[in-house]
């Protein structure tokens, strides 16, 4: 699949670009996957039991628990809002050391690509592009509420796609 950049000339296509990204009368038929626009659409870090949990005796190796997904809709006109969330639960012993939500969003215009390659395209590269803008803010935030820095691995989103694939073909 060919990538559309969005930061390619204006000059490209027929002159008539405006540097933005958007397809011209004589792309219809060139496939576009664009990133048109990323934020944190919500955003929690709690620290329930400070300041107490700062000076714990216990182990400083907390019991870290990841969940995560993704969701997307359709916003008309070939592009998708797509929402890549993460709940992270860290613990020591049997208090809560932090709790962090994110909802990491991002606006993708997707343009000639099947349904099976737009399925995947929503499914697997778009939070695969969310993800580190996601954990950037997570080790951000857990650095800056007081705590060791947290290394989120890369996740395989494909894996998790074809996991959830197979689950629903299982239950249909």
């Amino acid at each position: 699949m060919t990538d559309t950049r969005k930061d390619e000339p204006a000059s490209k296509g027929n002159g008539s670009g405006n540097g933005t990204g958007s397809r011209t009368d004589t792309d219809s038929d060139t496939r576009e996957f664009l990133l048109q626009q990323i934020y944190v659409k919500d955003f929690s870090f709690e620290v329930p039991n400070a300041p107490a949990i700062f000076a714990s005796d216990q182990n400083p190796e907390p019991d870290v628990s990841l969940n995560i997904s993704s969701s997307h809709r359709a916003l008309g006109n070939d592009h998708y809002e797509v929402v890549l969330e993460l709940t992270i639960n860290a613990r020591l012993g049997d208090r809560t050391m932090f709790l962090l939500e994110i909802q990491q969003a991002g606006v993708f215009a997707i343009h000639g690509c099947s349904d099976d390659e737009l399925r995947r395209l929503l499914g697997i590269h778009c939070p695969t592009t969310l993800f580190p803008y996601a954990r950037e803010a997570i080790s951000s935030a857990v650095s800056r509420g007081g705590f060791p820095p947290l290394v989120l691995q890369p996740i395989n989103f494909e894996s998790l796609y074809l996991q959830a694939q197979a689950t629903a073909a299982a239950q249909a």
